[in-house]
């Protein structure tokens, strides 16, 4: 089984309960475990045109399925919830391969550890949480650490379900 790191998100529609619906259709997919889920974590709009605060969390998961697979079902998951990537940013659930094992995949539609982890406070507050001492196969450095590294005045804040 692979250890598999999934970064959640939503900004339209009941946040919070988009994430934890997403959880649950993660965790009825074929060969899929899940292990952990973060607190959600509220966070300003980062590089994207909108109005609407993210809602954000990351949950750690095991599975047979194929990293390709899996991509693939997480879409069908975003697209069953009403997620339509060709209306712009807002979204009502996001779901991102972070990590899977110590993969390393570069290909035209997956990248694998995702390529924005280290600059992403909102990704790395929740994943502190879960996996403080996991390490990034290719920066070497652990959650914690690059949590540490983006310690600015920027609007991430703990919350609960």
């Amino acid at each position: 089984m692979a250890l598999v790191f999934i970064g959640l998100g939503a900004n339209l529609g009941p946040a919070r309960e988009n994430i934890r619906q997403a959880w649950g259709e993660v965790g009825s997919l074929a060969k899929t475990i899940l292990l952990s889920l973060s607190s959600p974590y509220l966070s300003e709009p980062v590089g994207v045109a909108s109005d609407n605060w993210f809602t954000n969390a990351v949950g750690v998961l095991e599975t047979r399925l194929s990293p390709h697979d899996l991509l693939t079902e997480l879409l069908a998951i975003e697209t069953k919830m009403g997620r339509d990537r060709s209306l712009g940013h807002d979204r009502p659930v996001d779901l991102d391969i972070l990590y899977f094992d110590a993969q390393i995949i570069n290909d035209p539609d997956l990248t694998i550890p995702h390529p924005e982890i280290a600059q992403r406070l909102f990704v790395l507050a929740p994943l502190s949480e879960v996996a403080p001492d996991h390490i990034h196969p290719v920066s070497g450095l652990t959650s914690t650490a690059m949590k540490q590294q983006l310690l600015t005045p920027f609007s991430v804040k703990k919350s609960s379900w």
